[in-house]
């Protein structure tokens, strides 16, 4: 056959999008491929778009997919990278992301990804090709036991080795993934399942039994939360990332404002309430607010609606909120009790929750019984007062760098304004992001909360501008981080995802240095990047016009608004700024990992005075916490 005789053969052949409609248009049945039934299936379940990278046991999925004019396929530099990319467009829409990959190294390239989705509850479906049926178990070129692999980090996985079963299989892993608390599904199909004949129809029949997610909660126990609200005088509103996840803003909103509890909302919950609200005392945590942390601690009761008792959030468990019984909302019942016990334990979605409080609690308005908070909101004003959130201004030689990177994030906070979206990686700038932007609205931050990934922020931030193409996207990201992932430029100016990036460059690995800073006495082993000081290795500059982006470069604070600004009037092609900030910047306030939330800091070995009417602050011992180890000493659990 010529060329010219291909082209006509393939034009006539009937698009996947055609056939889907009229598999579910008609009764009979279409006879394709098990790769033409998985496109079919992707697309009648919504599907728009898969970020993938092709492969040998996955290639027969490919050829359909190009006839597609419903599933477009952004084709990434890494899977890692779709991973993360199919992430940020789940995280930043609730629909749920598709990411594809080869069997063997590119299915295992997809399992940091795809544990990130499972820490922090995104709904993604992961799709994997597998070797022959025939060559599974024989340590056949490019084969992994991808599902084995995936089992502790996955919703629900499948092996796919009859192409009958791909229509079903997909629709249970989207109906999976999307419902209940959200979560990652792997679908791993093997290589001759993809290529041999079978028929589809839609809709297939779905049959889970087991699965059955609780979305109301039960009467009962909202009349005792109800009650407990009630009797409370120092109630504290615990909000986590299942809140932004069942798409509760509003809900807590009039929940908040029917019962004027002061709110605290968790590093996943940013924008859950708006930080303008005057209610709201910040993020709570290792790196949380004043406020937050001394609301949690001296509570009497916590309102948990969708948070986890994080142990970045408690501190030392035994010693957290030591006054406070607890009401522990959550659609997934595992969580419950998992790490303090609840006294009014509450399955169910945190939209429904939250309905059927606001409910039950202005009944007892209407009945004379509601609680009075107004001295205790009045304490925890006075704590928001005392102890806002700042920074010290560096104080350094002419030939390093004054650039402060909490007044970076906060300028582009504000230039870029409340309905970007700003995504981040794990470290400090995750932290400074978290701290100093304005979140006025769910959905406008995203970030590698649970598993902290590196290398998250870029192909997030492309799979969020990719859901949201009218919004301006930012990635905040380290000069460490960046370095992860950075190739995913390339996928953006290639398929013209205009996402800006924000490099905070300290030409360090800066969260692991400022451990190193506190507990190693200084000894700075293997942090070192040589990104911005003494050479530039790589440029960022240069890297950023190498992938075809614009590359700007920002080392003044006179620069910052400039330098900004000029990034947000380029929209056609992805810009970075690289900003060279100050080295021994640190992220403040802080609990060391194993300690009290009792013992946070402000700044180095200072303390705030939480009951003191005055804005002092003190010195703590040398042995604050009173464990036979001098504060300095100790030894982090993690550098995340």
């Amino acid at each position: 056959m010529t060329t010219t005789d291909g082209v006509a053969a393939r034009s006539a052949t009937p698009s996947p999008a055609t056939m889907a409609h009229k598999a579910q248009t008609q009764s009979n049945r279409v006879e394709v491929t098990g790769a033409q039934s998985l496109i079919l299936a992707l697309e009648a379940v919504g599907a728009d778009t898969v970020f993938g990278l092709p492969g040998g046991a996955i290639l027969p999925a490919y050829d359909p997919l190009l006839d597609s004019t419903t599933v477009r396929h952004i084709l990434v530099r890494h899977e890692q990278g779709a991973g993360h990319a199919a992430e940020g467009y789940a995280a930043a829409t609730g629909k749920v992301g598709v990411c594809m990959a080869t069997s063997g190294p590119g299915a295992t390239n997809l399992v940091t990804p795809i544990a990130d989705a499972y820490m922090d509850s995104v709904p993604i479906v992961a799709i994997t090709g597998q070797v022959t049926s025939s060559s599974i178990g024989t340590d056949a070129f490019q084969e992994a036991d991808i599902r084995g692999i995936t089992m502790p980090i996955t919703k629900h996985n499948y092996l796919v080795t009859d192409p009958a079963e791909i229509p079903r299989v997909i629709a249970e892993a989207f109906h999976i993934a999307s419902t209940g608390r959200p979560g990652p599904v792997l679908v791993d199909i093997s290589k001759d399942a993809l290529q041999a004949r079978t028929t589809f129809s839609w809709p297939p029949r779905i049959d889970l039994p087991g699965y059955r997610p609780v979305l109301r909660p039960h009467s009962k126990q909202i009349r005792e939360a109800a009650k407990l609200i009630a009797a409370a005088q120092r109630p504290i509103l615990y909000i986590g990332g299942g809140v932004i996840r069942s798409r509760a803003a509003e809900e807590l909103r009039r929940f908040v404002e029917l019962t004027q509890i002061p709110v605290v909302t968790t590093l996943m919950a940013r924008g859950a309430l708006p930080d303008s609200h005057p209610l709201h005392l910040g993020m709570p945590g290792m790196h949380g607010s004043v406020p937050a942390v001394t609301g949690l601690q001296k509570a009497d009761l916590l309102i948990t609606i969708g948070a986890r008792f994080d142990d970045r959030v408690t501190g030392q468990l035994s010693t957290f909120a030591p006054e406070a019984l607890v009401i522990h909302a959550d659609i997934d019942p595992a969580e419950i009790s998992k790490n303090r016990k609840a006294d009014v334990p509450i399955v169910g979605d945190a939209k429904a929750v939250l309905v059927d409080l606001i409910e039950a609690v202005d009944n007892d308005l209407e009945a004379g019984n509601g609680g009075d908070y107004a001295a205790w909101r009045e304490r925890v004003q006075g704590w928001k007062q005392m102890f806002p959130l700042g920074w010290t201004e560096p104080d350094l030689a002419e030939d390093d760098s004054p650039l402060s990177p909490q007044f970076v994030l906060q300028r582009l906070g504000e230039i870029a304004g409340p309905e970007a979206v700003y995504v981040a990686g794990v470290g400090q700038h995750q932290m400074w992001a978290a701290q100093f932007v304005t979140y006025e609205r769910p959905n406008a931050w995203l970030n590698s909360g649970g598993l902290g990934t590196m290398g998250y922020a870029v192909p997030a931030a492309m799979g969020a501008k990719v859901s949201q193409p009218d919004r301006t996207v930012w990635a905040v990201d380290g000069d460490g981080c960046f370095q992860m992932t950075n190739q995913e430029l390339a996928t953006c100016t290639i398929n013209d995802i205009p996402i800006k990036v924000a490099v905070i460059n300290n030409s360090s690995l800066g969260m692991v240095r400022q451990w190193q800073t506190l507990f190693y006495n200084e000894r700075y082993s293997n942090t070192d990047l040589h990104t911005s000081v003494g050479m530039r290795v790589p440029d960022f500059v240069k890297l950023a016009e190498a992938y075809g982006c614009v590359g700007l470069r920002c080392e003044s604070p006179d620069d910052v608004d400039a330098t900004i600004t000029k990034a947000m009037e380029i929209n056609d092609v992805p810009v970075l700024i690289d900003f060279v900030v100050e080295r021994d910047a640190m992220v403040w306030p802080m609990v060391a990992a194993g300690v009290s939330n009792d013992l946070i800091q402000i700044a180095k070995d200072t303390a705030p005075q939480w009951d003191r009417e005055e804005s002092e602050a003190m010195e703590q011992d040398l042995d604050a916490d009173h464990d036979g180890i001098p504060s300095g000493s100790h030894r982090p659990e993690t550098t995340a």
